[in-house]
């Protein structure tokens, strides 16, 4: 685990808020609405049910270690990406590492092709729904053909009885190039300002979670420019000049997994929630041990090779206290 803070014992006022981008969690059907042939047991990836349930059983047990160094519960709220239905998400809240945790799901299809939406956890002993609804991002390709990706999904709720408002994104790839990408992610970003702006429009100085899989890091302009401004601030920007990231591509470290709130957690009122840490869970049993990845996320898929890994992302988390 990395932190830029030193260690510290548990509080049993410390709450943990996290973002974990899971990797292709697929079922193992086929769904004839999206782009799943290759994770079925005929398709390229020989996706079958033991390969799905070794991989649910991993992905639960590290959603249950995430901030228990420091606080006395698994993570109060959990954004998740690249989760393919409900059935995915039940069968993780429902695992043997997680099921005494009592978790509630939130989760909308999105328009994505290959059927991948973000979606949210949430530990109902801690976490209050009260709403939820998404937002459909709409961009083109450098075709001019509307290119389909995920929806950004807000989820209102009391956290120990306040008011929150969480964001959980998962922004357009990298895939045709990053320059040539760029302008996708900024229109999340503006999307993600104008959905902020609405919220403030119905709570003055609401308390407000963005997370995700930005896929740019904190110093890329859709992050620093489009997105965090004088109502934000984002720890992970200090994680990220440290050398550490939660994925690397071609040897290089990035952090695409990002959590940024509104300034006002940061200010300690009583009865309140503020913020205390930021991390990456990057603990060894999450690595490649050996050979030319040693040291990245291990992952389910290298290609179309399996390895039975966890994900090629590692999850990242915040503390915040209760005053």
């Amino acid at each position: 685990m990395f932190s830029f803070f030193k260690t510290v014992g548990k509080n049993k006022q410390a709450y943990t808020i996290a973002f974990y981008n899971l990797e292709n969690l697929f079922d193992t059907k086929k769904d004839p609405t999206i782009l799943d042939d290759d994770f079925t047991p005929n398709g390229k990836k020989h996706w079958n049910y033991k390969r799905y349930k070794r991989k649910i059983n991993k992905l639960s047990s590290v959603i249950s270690q995430l901030g228990t160094k420091r606080s006395y519960y698994s993570p109060a709220i959990v954004g998740v990406a690249e989760v393919e239905n409900d059935v995915v998400l039940n069968d993780l809240i429902s695992s043997i590492n997680l099921k005494n945790e009592h978790y509630g799901v939130v989760h909308y299809d999105s328009p994505d092709e290959r059927g991948i939406d973000v979606a949210l956890l949430y530990k109902k002993e801690l976490f209050e729904l009260l709403h939820s609804e998404t937002f459909t991002l709409y961009i083109e390709n450098e075709f001019g053909v509307r290119d389909f990706t995920r929806d950004i999904l807000l989820v209102k709720g009391n956290l120990n009885g306040e008011l929150m408002h969480i964001l959980i994104n998962h922004w357009p790839s990298r895939r045709s190039g990053e320059d040539v990408s760029e302008e996708k992610r900024i229109k999340a970003a503006e999307l993600v300002t104008s959905i902020v702006h609405q919220i403030y429009n119905e709570t003055e100085n609401a308390k407000i979670i963005v997370m995700g899989d930005f896929n740019d890091d904190p110093t890329n302009i859709s992050v620093k420019k489009y997105l965090v401004n004088d109502t934000f601030y984002n720890p992970m920007e200090r994680l990220i000049n440290t050398g550490h990231g939660t994925l690397n591509h071609d040897r290089k470290w990035h952090l695409f997994d990002q959590i940024i709130f509104t300034k006002n957690f940061i200010t300690i009122e009583e009865n309140k929630h503020s913020f205390k840490y930021a991390e990456i869970f990057d603990e060894h049993f999450l690595k490649e041990w050996k050979g030319k990845y040693k040291g990245n996320p291990f992952r389910t898929y290298v290609g179309k090779w399996y390895q039975g890994g966890f994900s090629d992302h590692f999850p990242v988390y915040v503390y915040l206290k209760k005053n």
